[in-house]
């Protein structure tokens, strides 16, 4: 082997193309077979003949920032709203007349308190304490 081929092999194997355990040719991108995780080994490309180096061994680690790949949920989450007891509204409001007050409107909540084959049990309340 000559001296330029020798150093072609070397600037071919500096550009190969390794993702984890799999190995592409550097000239034309094909999928190398027999890939055994020896440094020495050479694999000849069966479409265009290029010798390249195994080096399905080395250990490749990337690191990208957040942001580099845009997410709908990322985004969401910055979004979110944190809501306590106090927030929650539990109670609706309806066109009801109180008893007490004379309000015209009135909250109320439904309740299951007997079998599930009966109906729930209604509850109603006004802002001057009726219950």
């Amino acid at each position: 082997m000559s001296a330029s081929n020798l150093l072609g092999l070397v600037v071919r194997a500096a550009v190969m193309s390794a993702i984890g355990s799999l190995v592409f040719c550097t000239d034309c991108g094909n999928l190398l077979d027999g890939s055994s995780g020896d440094e020495k080994a050479i694999l000849t490309c069966e479409v265009c003949g290029t010798e390249n180096t195994d080096t399905s061994s080395k250990t490749i680690t990337t690191k990208s920032k957040p942001t580099a790949f845009p997410s709908a949920l990322r985004s969401k989450r910055s979004t979110v709203q944190t809501l306590t007891a106090e927030d929650v509204q539990t109670e609706a409001t309806i066109r009801q007349t109180c008893p007490e007050c004379g309000r015209e409107e009135m909250r109320y909540y439904t309740l299951q308190l007997r079998s599930a084959d009966e109906g729930s049990t209604v509850f109603y309340s006004c802002e001057c304490g009726y219950k």
